[in-house]
């Protein structure tokens, strides 16, 4: 009888790491990344300091030292955050990164950084039409004129440069996320817990939606003497811009979940969806820590109104945001 030798188990072939360096373009766009933040966060570290630079007198700024320390001790450390961003985007350790872990980040720059790129470019574009702003009324500019320029065209940049290496990033890591379109997408793929939590945070966006346009259109109900006071050509551009972002988010969102407009390319809904639910979630939440600061001018105290509204934008943003989390969880298991 002949005999045959046992089966081994076969070693399964180890998980190739990536090891391919960055090429020139991402290596500039990195550059660019972290030389863009270099404005914003000399700013921050001189008034850190003790220096006035940029902030006129009479400033709001100007009245209490021991916030205007803090709130710029943090701007720092979240602007150097983008910096890491672009040195992890571009690294072959990057691509080994936890998805959770850099989601968050990730969608939180965009929130930022994408509301101003929009923002600034469209009120310099509406400025050419009707001229400058006026001063504003009660004398007591925030900052300089040329602080706003350097600042947002520094964050112009970044976004820019962040935003494309992100791209790059997830088409090398998860480009099987976005194919397709939503007609091909499995049925009921976010099941109905994230349906009906879409829903609920459309229902809520129409509140501070309603109230946005509401300003938009010229009404002060809601406002602040010192914020009507500023309304300007600039105050108007960004009411708008701001209900537009909360219609982009839900409609994407809602359009990713209940999976509708079935011939729509997953990759432009799901970038709207992202960018979106980031400008609402993130500078609602941004709003809302403002209100919380103190002030001792009654004229320049937030009205209940508003504090809702900033509230509103932040829960109905971050709830959008965990629909596409959700999403994006379940695309890339399924994928």
């Amino acid at each position: 009888m002949t005999q045959t030798a046992p089966q081994l188990p076969v070693p399964k072939p180890p998980v190739p790491r990536p090891t391919r360096r960055p090429d020139t373009a991402r290596r500039i766009l990195r550059t660019l990344a972290g030389v863009a933040c270099l404005p914003y966060i000399s700013l921050k570290i001189a008034w850190v300091a003790g220096s006035e630079i940029g902030i006129p007198a009479g400033s709001t700024l100007l009245e209490h030292r021991t916030l205007l320390i803090v709130a710029n001790s943090v701007s720092v450390v979240m602007d150097a955050v983008v910096a890491v961003l672009a040195l992890l985007l571009t690294q072959p350790w990057g691509l080994r990164v936890r998805a959770w872990l850099l989601a968050f980040p990730l969608w939180a720059a965009t929130g930022l950084l994408a509301p101003i790129m929009i923002g600034f470019p469209a009120q310099l574009a509406v400025s050419l039409f009707t001229g400058p702003s006026e001063p504003v009324a009660d004398g007591e500019p925030f900052l300089d004129d040329w602080v706003f320029g350097v600042v947002y065209g520094g964050f112009i940049v970044q976004g820019l440069a962040l935003g494309t290496l992100f791209v790059l990033y997830v088409r090398d890591r998860w480009s099987h996320v976005w194919r397709g379109t939503l007609g091909e997408l499995p049925a009921r793929l976010c099941g109905t817990g994230a349906r009906v939590t879409a829903v609920v945070a459309s229902l809520l966006a129409l509140a501070p939606a309603a109230v946005r346009l509401m300003w938009a259109l010229g009404s002060t109900h809601g406002l602040s003497p010192a914020q009507i006071a500023r309304r300007t050509d600039d105050f108007y551009v960004l009411e708008w811009m701001r209900a537009a972002f909360v219609a982009v988010a839900v409609v994407t969102v809602l359009l990713l979940v209940l999976q509708r407009a079935r011939s729509w390319p997953v990759r432009t809904v799901l970038a709207l969806a992202w960018v979106g639910s980031g400008g609402v979630g993130c500078w609602g939440a941004y709003m809302t820590l403002v209100t919380f600061m103190p002030d001792t001018d009654p004229d320049k105290t937030f009205t209940g109104l508003a504090q809702l509204t900033y509230a509103g934008e932040m829960i109905t943003g971050f709830l959008l945001a965990g629909c596409l989390a959700l999403f994006l969880r379940r695309r890339s298991a399924g994928a």
